[in-house]
């Protein structure tokens, strides 16, 4: 039989020590390296940032349907000048809604739901164009007037900014028009002004093709 004042304690070496710690590090078999993400917003100016859930109206069921909960944003690209609405689910950053803010853009609150909103607009976020009814949900009442007050002064300014490209088209279309007729007034002038060759009166004309005859004594 053994005797448990010789034996050795469970984890301490047989020469009395215990285990030393070496301190040694072991590097990782496979190197991952840092990936540069691009989102497609680089180029873009954010106008405006909110979180909220989305919905979109399902028209063969009927019903709303959650598209996700994430972060809206207005933005802004830096060269082109427009604006369009992009939200992003929260953990994947799955594109939930994404289209352009038009001029015609009119964001509605939703009955019965104050913290709401709805609009239609043709949106790309599957990879193609669809007509969609979304509605928005905010987490309070000033969130969702405070979406709907950017978006009103967004369209307010694409109006303004559509009004003044098209007077300056009408502008430069008067303009042209105005060339153009000078143009055919100066060519007609000149028509006018052309020298015309003299026709000589008829008698003599009659008298040229006539053989002269001698007259009798």
């Amino acid at each position: 039989m053994a005797d448990p004042e010789h034996e050795t304690p469970t984890g301490v070496a047989e020469g009395g020590g215990e285990e030393e710690d070496t301190g040694a590090q072991v590097a990782p078999i496979v190197r991952l390296e840092e990936i540069a993400v691009t989102t497609g917003e680089e180029d873009e100016e954010v106008l405006y940032d909110q979180k909220a859930k989305l919905y979109r109206f399902d028209k063969e069921g009927n019903q709303w349907k959650e598209r996700g909960a994430g972060t809206v944003k207005l933005l802004k690209h830096r060269s082109t000048g427009k604006i369009r609405l992009v939200m992003r689910q929260a953990k994947t950053l799955k594109i939930c809604a994404n289209h352009l803010v038009f001029a015609t853009l009119s964001v509605q609150e939703h009955t019965g739901n104050d913290k709401s909103c709805v609009w239609h607009a043709t949106d790309f976020s599957d990879g193609e164009l669809k007509d969609e009814m979304f509605c928005m949900r905010f987490g309070s009442v000033e969130n969702r007037k405070g979406f709907m007050e950017m978006i009103e002064k967004t369209t307010a300014s694409l109006g303004r900014n559509e009004e003044k490209e098209d007077k300056e088209v009408d502008a430069a279309a008067e303009v042209l028009g105005h060339l153009k007729v000078g143009g055919n007034a100066s060519g007609a002038a000149a028509e006018e002004a052309a020298p015309q060759p003299e026709n000589p009166p008829e008698t003599e004309q009659k008298a040229a093709a006539e053989p002269a005859t001698e007259k009798e004594p």
